[in-house]
């Protein structure tokens, strides 16, 4: 039994823990679909650590998607000053909200 992992997922490398919930960048998949992640790093029991290099091999995650979120509203405002030139647009990141599951060692 593993107490954390680092996984790659959705571009990114996350510290998860088995049964917590995570928000990563969006991974286009249906709400409620499970999806392996065989992209493990590292893992972290009691007294031992196994490092990937990159990867580990024979090892995988399961993962949970729970919900497609989406981040906080970011104004992107561009001025140029004297000209009457102004623009604004807003932005806003998508998440994906997953959960582990089970992990595969």
């Amino acid at each position: 039994m593993a107490n954390y992992l680092i996984i790659e997922i959705g571009g990114k490398q996350v510290w998860v823990e088995k049964n917590k919930y995570y928000n990563v960048n969006k991974i286009f998949a249906s709400k409620g679909e499970a999806l392996w992640v065989n992209r493990v790093l590292l893992i972290s029991s009691k007294n031992k650590r196994f490092i990937g290099q990159p990867y580990l091999s024979n090892t995988k995650v399961l993962v949970e998607i729970v919900n497609h979120l989406k981040g906080p509203k970011l104004i992107v405002y561009k001025m140029k000053p004297k000209k009457k030139y102004r623009r604004k647009n807003g932005y806003r990141h998508q998440f994906t909200q997953i959960r582990i599951k089970e992990v595969y060692a």
